[in-house]
């Protein structure tokens, strides 16, 4: 499966690529040029870290290059009212009435420890094109399935951009 990302999503990856590129790199270049004035490599604990600190930095471009490379775009436009990507979601669990906010979020930027549910997960899934009031069932398998009404429908109010890749 490829990876889902919106235009804005690339875009926030490029600048980062290029942040690092530019920035990043050349900082750390110079904190491995200063470590290795100190002396000896085979005992230097400074130089090993700054060559990981800089290795890290080059595998973070490695990786973003390839996410643009194999992303398959989607669009992250819906209406104001209705749910879709880069939407936060208030829902209330018909069973407890439980109150739960989650965003809606392209497959890579996911992380349910955080609320950001992606498209393809049961409950992104049921959510997404509903509107206020609305109920929805979500299906995790054939046996097990809840309901929901979606109270609320806001656009994201804080942006889960660079870091959350």
């Amino acid at each position: 499966m490829n990876n889902e990302l919106t235009k804005s999503d690339i875009e926030k990856m490029q600048e980062e690529i290029e942040y690092r590129k530019i920035t990043v790199r050349q900082e750390l270049l110079e904190h491995v040029k200063t470590a290795r004035a100190h002396g000896d490599l085979s005992e230097n604990f400074e130089y090993k870290a700054a060559k990981k600190e800089k290795n890290a930095n080059e595998s973070r471009i490695r990786f973003l290059e390839r996410m643009i490379k194999t992303a398959v775009i989607v669009s992250d436009e819906s209406p104001d009212d209705e749910v879709g990507i880069n939407k936060e979601v208030t829902v209330e669990f018909c069973d407890d009435h439980s109150e739960e906010t989650y965003c809606i979020v392209t497959t890579m930027r996911e992380n349910s420890l955080k609320g950001l549910i992606s498209t393809e997960s049961p409950v992104g899934k049921a959510l997404m094109g509903h509107k206020v009031n609305d109920k929805v069932t979500v299906c995790v398998n054939d046996k097990v399935s809840y309901d929901l009404i979606i109270k609320k429908i806001d656009i994201m109010k804080e942006d889960v951009g660079l870091n959350k890749f």
